[in-house]
C-alpha cells in the first residue's frame, strides 16, 4: 500500500484511435511532437513530471524572490549539504543548465571525457566544448539479455585501457552516473565508485557524479550490497556521493520538484578555483549565484524535495512501483530488462522485432505502436537516440514520481501485451528531417514508416 495520498487530481483522457493515429501523423511518427493533451499515461520520462508533496507546495508559497541573497537558496545549499555532503553549490535550471556550466569549465577541445555510459545531453555537452565522450560500460551491460545487480558499474579496466592509447593528460574528466540511465537504469556500487575514485587519483582526473538519480541508487545498494544492509537509504547516498570530487545535479528527477539542478563541488582548497569558475559561468548563462535560473518558490521545492527522497518510505514506494511494472510486463510476454532499474522499465525492442533492422529503428516502431495502441508514451534509446553507437534497441518506458496509481499502469502492461502479440506486422522507419546535431536528433527529427 501507498504511503501517500492524492490532494490533488487531474483529469486525463485516452482520445480514439482515428485521433491517436492522425497526431501521429502530424508529429512526424516522432512522440516528443506530441501535445500532452493527447496522450493518455504519459511514460516519456521521468524528468520534472512527478508529484510534488503539499510540504513541497507549501514552501513554495514560502519562496524568497530576490534576485541576490535568496534565503530559499540559503535552505536549498543547507539540505544539498545534509543529503549529499556538498556545502558548495551552483545552481541550475536543470540538469543540463548544470551540465553546461560544469564541463564547460572541465572540457577542452581534444579531450576525452569517460563515462560509465553516456546519456544524450551529457554526451552532447562533451561535443559541443570539443571533447571525446567515450563510454566504459561493464560486460554485459548493453546487452539486454544480461543480468546482474550492478550492470550500472564503470569499467575501470576498459578505462584504464583508453589511457594507455591516448595519454592521462587528454583525460581531465571521469564521470558516473548513477543510475546509469543508458544502461537501462541499472546501479552503481559503491564499491565501484571507491574503485573509480582511485583511478582518478592514478591519472590526475577530476571525478564527477551525476547524480539525477541518487536515491533509487542509494537504495539498490543497500539491497544487494552486503556491506550496507543494515544502513538507511540516507547514509548510502552519503557514502557513495562523498568520493566524487563534483557532481551534477538535474532535481527534476530525486528532487522530486519540476525544475531545477545545481553543481555541487568538493569544499577543498584545490577545487576552489573550479568553484569560482562555475560561479562565474552560471551568471553568464543561468542566472546569480543563488537563484542560478530558478525562481525562489523552486529554490524552496527542491530543498524539501531532497530530503524526501531520501526517507525510506518514499524510495520504497518508488522503486517498488517501477518493479511491479517490470514484473507483470515480463509475465505479460514483453520481453523487458531485467532486474528493472529504479525509474524506469526498458523494453527490449530488438528482440520484440526482429524482422526490424537496426538502423530501420525498431525501438522507434514499437514507441508508435504503443502510443497508436493505447495512447501510452515511451521513448526509444536505441540506434535513434544514440545513433552509431551499438547502443541496444530499447524503449523506455519512465514512471513519473507519486503520479500514477496502478490502473494506470496496468493499462501499460495490457496496452504493450498487445503490441507485442502483433510485433511482427511493425515496419520501421527512416528519418526525413533532424537538426544539424545528431546527439541531439530525437528530441525533434520527423520520421515516416517504411511501408
Amino acid at each position: 500500500m501507498r504511503s501517500y495520498r492524492a490532494k490533488m487530481v487531474e483529469p486525463i483522457r485516452l482520445p480514439d484511435r482515428e485521433e491517436r493515429e492522425a497526431a501521429l501523423d502530424r508529429a512526424g511518427h516522432n512522440v516528443f511532437n506530441l501535445d500532452s493533451d493527447a496522450v493518455y499515461v504519459d511514460l516519456l520520462t521521468d524528468s520534472g513530471t512527478g508529484t510534488m508533496s503539499d510540504a513541497q507546495w507549501a514552501a513554495m508559497v514560502q519562496g524568497d524572490e530576490a534576485y541576490a541573497g535568496s534565503a530559499s537558496f540559503t535552505d536549498l545549499e543547507a539540505a544539498v549539504s545534509d543529503v549529499l555532503g556538498f556545502s558548495r553549490i551552483v545552481p541550475a535550471h536543470q540538469g543540463r543548465g548544470a551540465e553546461n556550466v560544469l564541463y564547460g569549465c572541465l572540457v577542452e577541445p581534444g579531450d576525452v571525457v569517460l563515462n560509465n555510459t553516456h546519456f544524450d545531453t551529457t554526451r552532447a555537452h562533451v561535443v559541443e566544448h570539443g571533447g571525446e565522450p567515450v563510454d566504459c560500460p561493464v560486460d554485459g551491460a548493453l546487452d539486454p539479455a544480461t543480468s546482474g545487480d550492478f550492470m550500472g558499474n564503470f569499467d575501470v579496466g576498459r578505462a584504464r585501457e583508453v589511457v594507455d592509447e591516448v595519454g592521462k593528460e587528454r583525460v581531465p574528466v571521469v564521470v558516473v552516473t548513477v543510475t546509469n540511465n543508458s544502461a537501462a537504469g541499472q546501479p552503481v556500487s559503491v564499491a565501484n565508485v571507491r574503485e573509480v575514485r582511485a583511478f582518478c587519483d592514478d591519472i590526475g582526473a577530476t571525478f564527477v557524479i551525476d547524480a539525477c538519480r541518487f536515491a533509487e541508487n542509494a537504495y539498490f545498494v543497500r539491497e544487494r550490497e552486503p556491506e550496507f544492509a543494515d544502513a538507511s537509504v540516507a547514509e548510502v547516498a552519503r557514502e557513495q556521493l562523498s568520493y566524487a570530487d563534483a557532481c551534477i545535479m538535474s532535481a527534476k528527477k530525486d528532487g522530486l520538484a519540476n525544475a531545477g539542478g545545481f553543481v555541487g563541488v568538493r569544499d577543498d582548497p584545490s577545487f576552489d578555483d573550479l568553484f569560482e569558475r562555475a560561479k562565474q559561468r552560471a551568471i553568464l548563462y543561468e542566472g546569480f549565484t543563488t537563484y542560478g535560473g530558478m525562481a525562489g518558490r523552486d529554490l524552496a521545492a527542491v530543498a524539501v524535495g531532497l530530503r524526501e527522497a531520501v526517507t525510506e518510505e518514499y524510495v520504497r514506494d518508488r522503486v517498488g512501483q517501477v518493479r511491479w511494472l517490470g514484473e507483470r510486463l515480463d509475465a505479460a510476454g514483453v520481453p523487458v530488462v531485467q532486474p528493472a532499474g529504479g525509474h524506469a522499465v526498458y523494453i527490449d525492442a530488438g528482440t520484440m522485432c526482429p524482422h526490424v533492422p537496426s538502423e530501420e529503428f525498431p525501438g522507434q516502431a514499437v514507441v508508435c505502436d504503443l502510443y497508436r495502441e493505447g495512447g501510452v508514451r515511451g521513448v526509444e534509446l536505441g540506434e535513434f537516440a544514440f545513433p552509431g553507437t551499438d547502443r541496444p534497441d530499447l524503449v523506455r518506458l519512465a514512471v513519473p514520481r507519486r503520479t500514477y496509481a496502478r490502473d494506470h499502469l496496468e493499462h501499460v502492461v495490457e496496452t504493450a501485451a498487445a503490441v507485442a502479440d502483433h510485433a511482427t506486422s511493425l515496419a520501421g522507419y527512416e528519418v526525413v528531417s533532424e537538426p544539424p546535431m545528431e546527439e541531439l536528433r530525437h528530441f525533434s527529427a520527423e520520421l515516416r514508416p517504411l511501408t
